[in-house]
């Protein structure tokens, strides 16, 4: 399955209703519950973050953006990662900003905080990925489909 420009954002998005229900959301949540007492919440949410980011980037490249095989997985991951460092900003600063509001927030308030910010990663994310790290040649092919003929070009040698 290939994505065009048109409906990237359509995929994106069923990606993203998948992760919240099976995937990196649930782990993400799981895993900053898990961590947040002994680790405290920003260590837990950085954590959080990076243990999911992976699994996302990984998903994405596939199912949004249809890039396929291992030529330049490992670049796509490590500009996955470049893109988590500003979804791990976005939510170490708000959790920072109701830190220090002079109270002790509930584990529930700092849950919706960090969806709020997650929600503002997310769209962030897509347009990062969309822009940057799978941007489509400039012959105005699909993305990744120069990823797949030089693939076949390679295998015919």
């Amino acid at each position: 399955m290939s994505c065009t420009t048109s409906n990237e954002p359509y995929v994106f998005r069923a990606v993203g209703r998948v992760r919240c229900v099976k995937g990196t959301a649930l782990a993400y949540v799981l895993l900053f519950v898990a961590l947040r007492g002994p680790a405290g919440s920003q260590a837990a949410n950085a954590l959080a973050l990076l243990l999911t980011a992976i699994g996302n980037t990984a998903a994405n490249r596939r199912l949004t953006f249809g890039v396929r095989g291992r030529a330049r997985a490992t670049r796509h991951q490590a500009q996955g990662l470049v893109v988590f460092l500003l979804g791990l900003a976005l939510t170490s600063g708000s959790l920072a900003a109701l830190h220090a509001s002079g109270t002790s927030p509930s584990r529930p308030v700092e849950l919706t905080v960090l969806v709020a910010a997650n929600l503002a990663a997310t769209l962030a994310r897509f347009l990062l990925f969309r822009a940057w790290v799978f941007r489509a040649p400039r012959t105005g092919t699909a993305p990744g489909s120069d990823l797949v003929e030089n693939s076949r070009k390679q295998t015919r040698r």
